[in-house]
């Protein structure tokens, strides 16, 4: 990367490394099988290849797990770059699961709606709002993607307990430190083979792993409504938010000694850390 010569790795040895690590969880649990979620996003694509060198290909499950799927689904881009990979890595397409969760989140929303009111007011509050609706508001949209993250993870764990197995999380550094996870949701699992890389790092491994050029040139995005990037939530992009973080927490550099006009979004990128700090806190507790 420009201007940060230390910020890159070497994707050889980082593959290695990376894979070495899952082969030592499975010898440690004595569990052979991963469940992991796959989006058409890269942090999944990458989580999934690297899986497929360190687990034996029949015992992976890759689950997708869209609200709904259009009619034709041809049309649903993102199960048609999930496709692609699967195949593409060799992995068993019995073990390859489509499950919608459209019911389930519908019902959780119907229930979510309705909290605090009762009665007339109730139908009254239920015909005027509407939780999925392009014109809903940032509260409610952010209310709604953490149902999806939460019910996707449900169904994720309960296929783990299944086949016995695992569940692999696809959570990066740039995610972990920004605090840009749905609590008990996307960043619940019992394997991170990426999180210790920023995001920027993720896309380097991509590249050097042959990730179908489809999902890496896709907009990152969690899919928890029409349109959503992550990028358009935060305000900056994560090249620069990255060369920050990296920065204050791996050179532990003061704010103040960091160049504002190199970084123009640095206070922005900073106060987005601060405002989900607390993330990293809980649960509360007496327990010392």
């Amino acid at each position: 990367m420009k201007n940060m010569p230390n910020f890159d790795i070497y994707p050889k040895k980082e593959t290695k490394k990376i894979i070495s690590f899952l082969k030592s969880i499975q010898k440690k649990t004595k569990k052979e099988k991963v469940v992991i979620g796959i989006s058409g996003g890269i942090d999944s694509a990458l989580s999934l290849t690297l899986l497929s060198k360190a687990y034996k290909k029949s015992n992976i499950f890759p689950v997708y797990l869209p609200y709904a799927l259009p009619i034709i689904k041809s049309f649903d881009k993102n199960l048609k770059k999930t496709k692609n990979l699967v195949k593409k890595l060799n992995l068993s397409e019995e073990n390859f699961l489509i499950i919608e969760i459209k019911k389930p989140v519908d019902k959780l929303i119907d229930i979510a709606k309705g909290v605090g009111k009762k009665g007339l007011d109730r139908f009254i509050f239920e015909l005027k709002e509407c939780f999925t609706c392009p014109s809903a508001d940032y509260t409610n949209k952010i209310r709604v993607g953490n149902i999806l993250a939460r019910v996707r993870m449900i169904v994720l764990f309960d296929i783990a307990k299944k086949v016995d197995g695992l569940v692999c999380g696809t959570e990066n550094r740039s995610e972990a430190l920004l605090g840009y996870y749905t609590r008990y949701g996307d960043q619940a699992s019992d394997i991170e083979p990426i999180a210790h890389l920023y995001k920027t790092q993720v896309y380097q491994l991509a590249k050097f792993l042959k990730i179908p050029k489809e999902i890496i040139d896709s907009p990152a995005s969690a899919n928890l409504w029409e349109g959503q990037t992550d990028e358009g939530e935060f305000g900056f992009k994560y090249s620069e938010a990255d060369q920050v973080l990296h920065q204050v927490f791996d050179l532990k550099k003061p704010l103040n000694k960091i160049d504002r006009k190199k970084f123009p979004n640095l206070k922005k990128i900073f106060q987005y850390y601060k405002n989900n700090e607390f993330k990293k806190q809980v649960p509360y507790s007496l327990l010392k």
